[in-house]
């Protein structure tokens, strides 16, 4: 045999697709089988502390204001400056509660100036409007 008609050998190819769909799928596999841990299930029991009565409320405050300009706090109506103190109130429980002041389409915007004004003066200033 002379050195032309000799054969060349292929180089061996290897075909990367399916290995690369393997190990997607090995990865897919091993996320959704994990098991995330969290506090309640670690077995954790918490110290009972004396003085926490001010991180226990946790609720929102919302103020209406009707077509009239009545106030509303919590669904209670209240004067303007009946507004103030209770604001201040909360203001000393948790400065970071959120209010939410829904106001009728039609309400003066004086009155909702003042509301929100109200809850500037107080340093509570996590404060939204409901809209629609």
């Amino acid at each position: 045999m002379s050195l032309l008609q000799q054969k060349r050998r292929k180089r061996p190819e290897m075909n990367l697709v399916p290995l690369i769909d393997v190990l997607v799928m090995l990865i897919f596999f091993a996320f959704v089988t994990m098991q995330f841990k969290s506090a309640a299930t670690l077995n954790i029991t918490l110290p009972k502390v004396e003085t926490a009565g001010k991180n226990e409320f946790k609720g929102k405050v919302t103020i209406g204001i009707d077509k009239e300009g009545v106030v509303t706090f919590n669904n209670k109506n209240v004067t303007d400056e009946q507004l103030l103190s209770l604001l201040r109130e909360v203001r000393n429980i948790d400065k970071d509660i959120p209010v939410l002041i829904m106001a009728d389409e039609t309400t003066q915007l004086k009155k909702l100036a003042f509301v929100m004004d109200a809850c500037r003066k107080t340093g509570l200033n996590k404060f939204s409007l409901q809209s629609r």
